[in-house]
């Protein structure tokens, strides 16, 4: 069994590419928003002013638009209905900041207006928190065992995170493509600030890619050590 603790196949074909998706994008993701959080935009507009305007323009006025902290911690919480802005976005009135925040009233529209994929990610919630609680010891088991039957399981398991990180693609691709029009149409940056929106977005975008290329070349290499794909069995 301690072929499944080092291969090299692992390592050149998944570790690797996996170390270098993520940290490319990471790279460019910082890059891209060091430059535009520096670039302050025409009409002043700072991430919650903006945020809260989308929102007002679409008939949204049940979310709260909030403070949190962390370093790009941005997010939008459908189940309380709470858009938190990290504080350089929040209280911040940069190409980037405003862009980062346009991408997150993004999200609360797609829930106001039943975007399906959101749905179905809100729906995967519970499968991939037991999912990804479950599979990691369901795989260290099976293969301490030699239990094949575990291994499936444990392989089942992650694949509702790879499920999940797929569902979330057009989600997020969706958010940012309705955050590069808004903004726009309703005078919160000028057309020829929409650049540097679209390259933040399009960046943080690529780090949603890496982490499915990375969990999906993950779960193909497991489905190969059990041989059901390629014929390769070495866990028997």
């Amino acid at each position: 069994m301690f072929g499944y603790y080092f291969d090299i196949k692992y390592l050149l074909f998944v570790a690797l590419p996996c170390l270098a998706m993520s940290g490319i994008a990471s790279l460019l993701l910082k890059s891209a928003y060091h430059k535009y959080s520096r670039i302050g935009t025409r009409r002043g507009y700072t991430g919650a002013q903006a945020a809260k305007l989308l929102l007002e323009q679409n008939g949204i006025y049940d979310v709260q638009v909030v403070p949190t902290q962390g370093f790009l911690s941005d997010h939008y919480n459908p189940m309380s209905k709470t858009l938190a802005l990290s504080p350089d976005v929040y209280s911040g009135n940069s190409v980037a900041a405003v862009g980062i925040a346009c991408h997150e009233a993004g999200h609360a529209i797609q829930h106001a207006f039943s975007y399906a994929p959101l749905w179905v990610r809100s729906a995967l919630v519970p499968v991939v928190s037991i999912g990804s609680n479950l599979s990691g010891i369901l795989i260290t088991m099976g293969i301490i065992m030699s239990a094949r039957p575990l291994l499936l399981l444990g392989v089942i398991a992650f694949g509702t995170i790879v499920l999940f990180q797929f569902v979330t693609l057009p989600v997020e691709f969706d958010a940012s493509a309705r955050a590069k029009r808004l903004c726009v149409e309703a005078g919160i940056i000028s057309e020829d600030e929409r650049e540097g929106v679209s390259r933040v977005l399009n960046a943080a975008a690529l780090t949603y890619v890496a982490a499915f290329a990375g969990s999906l070349l993950t779960l193909l290499y497991y489905l190969v050590r059990l041989g059901l794909i390629g014929g390769d069995r070495r866990d028997e």
